[in-house]
């Protein structure tokens, strides 16, 4: 195999790929990407083909002139690093029998390949059902809402890293949850299939998020499910995640409409209090006290020991009953960050039931968080900080 590459184009795509190997795996294919070069002159095509077992990407390079054809994987610790750091613009490839040569100008820097036989076969998706057509913009728009309350890591139960795709009547939802907050977004796909549903793991999602970024807003991309995997098309892009095993919690029993207490506040003024308040408390209990009164103030308070205090009153339209309720800041901001806007809309359900953060006049998404269950020294506002309250998962 002989390569002609330039490195601008070249490189977009072997990063994109690098993002789905495995650094800390045993098995050295998985250490690197599967380069498939064919065809020669204006018929050129060199795939990139990369996994981890959970991930894998297949993306067509631009930038390249086949010079020979074959086919190599390449160590993207060492090769990965000598592209990046090329001096010359353009560079020549070669692989023969297992040792990799790069020319850069007058310089050459020789290296070791992988056997291709070795890369593990990738997953078609030509068999797998269709999901939905959607563009990449609004796709990365509602997965980035939906996972706000998702948790990365090997988690227990196997839902708390995930996120559930739920397509019912047309509209696609995206919902997370930690047990103690629930994120939901949807919208309206231009195609859709049959209603289905299907868990993907958060780590594999955040890579989808950067892909989506990386693309015209308005670029389609085709969604595919199989019983194991869920691919995403875009163009000469294919973007693939194994699904999770799992039962997600019936999340339609606790979207309760009903609410106690409402506000309407202005988001940029809220998140900046929040803020404030995190200075103070974010090394002790990260509570935050609401005190919320129909046709007046709202007041937030904040407390550590070894700190201080704060009380920062913010102007609001507030509803309903009275209302002292403390909740963690931080689940706060995250909430507020995603709604983006001029104005929040929040209602609450009592000191002790769900607060539901929505958009006004908007229901494409909605951030639910437990409050935090308060002790009669928090309402006297001393040092006991309280235990928040987990959603019902049954």
């Amino acid at each position: 195999m002989r390569l002609q590459i330039n490195k601008g184009e070249f490189m977009k795509n072997w990063q994109i790929a690098e993002r789905s190997t495995s650094s800390k795996s045993t098995i050295n294919s998985l250490t690197g990407i599967l380069l498939k070069a064919s065809g020669q002159d204006d018929e050129n095509t060199v795939r990139l083909e990369a996994t981890d077992l959970k991930t894998s990407v297949k993306c067509i390079s631009r930038g390249i002139l086949v010079e020979e054809e074959g086919e190599a994987v390449l160590p993207v610790k060492v090769v990965g690093e000598l592209f990046k750091k090329a001096p010359t613009s353009v560079f020549t490839v070669s692989v023969t029998d297992g040792k990799g040569l790069i020319i850069a100008g007058r310089n050459r820097y020789k290296f070791t390949t992988y056997p291709s036989r070795e890369f593990p076969t990738l997953p078609v998706s030509e068999s797998a059902p269709f999901f939905c057509s959607i563009s990449a913009s609004e796709l990365l728009r509602t997965i980035s809402e939906g996972t706000v309350a998702s948790t990365v890591g090997e988690e227990f139960p196997k839902y708390l890293g995930t996120a559930f795709f739920q397509m019912k009547d047309g509209e696609l939802r995206v919902i997370s949850t930690d047990g103690r907050r629930l994120s939901l977004s949807k919208c309206y796909p231009a195609e859709k299939g049959e209603d289905s549903d299907f868990l993907l793991p958060i780590t594999g999602l955040k890579e989808l998020q950067r892909l989506l970024s990386s693309v015209d807003g308005e670029t389609p991309v085709q969604v595919l499910s199989d019983t194991t995997l869920v691919f995403f098309q875009m163009g000469s892009l294919e973007f693939s995640v194994r699904r999770v095993e799992a039962a997600f919690p019936n999340y339609e029993k606790i979207l309760n409409p009903q609410s106690t207490t409402s506000l309407d506040v202005d988001r940029n003024s809220l998140a900046s209090a929040l803020e404030r308040v995190d200075v103070i408390v974010r090394e002790f209990s990260r509570m935050v006290l609401f005190r919320l009164s129909p046709q007046g103030d709202l007041v937030l308070m904040g407390k550590a020991p070894e700190t201080g205090a704060v009380e920062e009153i913010l102007d609001g339209k507030i509803e309903g009953e009275p209302l002292t309720v403390a909740f963690n800041v931080g689940f706060l901001l995250d909430g507020l960050k995603a709604l983006y806007g001029d104005r929040a809309f929040i209602s609450f359900n009592g000191p002790e039931g769900q607060m539901t953060m929505l958009r006004p006049d908007q229901k494409d998404f909605l951030y639910m968080v437990m409050p935090i269950k308060l002790t009669e020294s928090d309402l006297s506002f001393e040092e006991d900080d309280g235990e928040e309250e987990d959603f019902p998962t049954e």
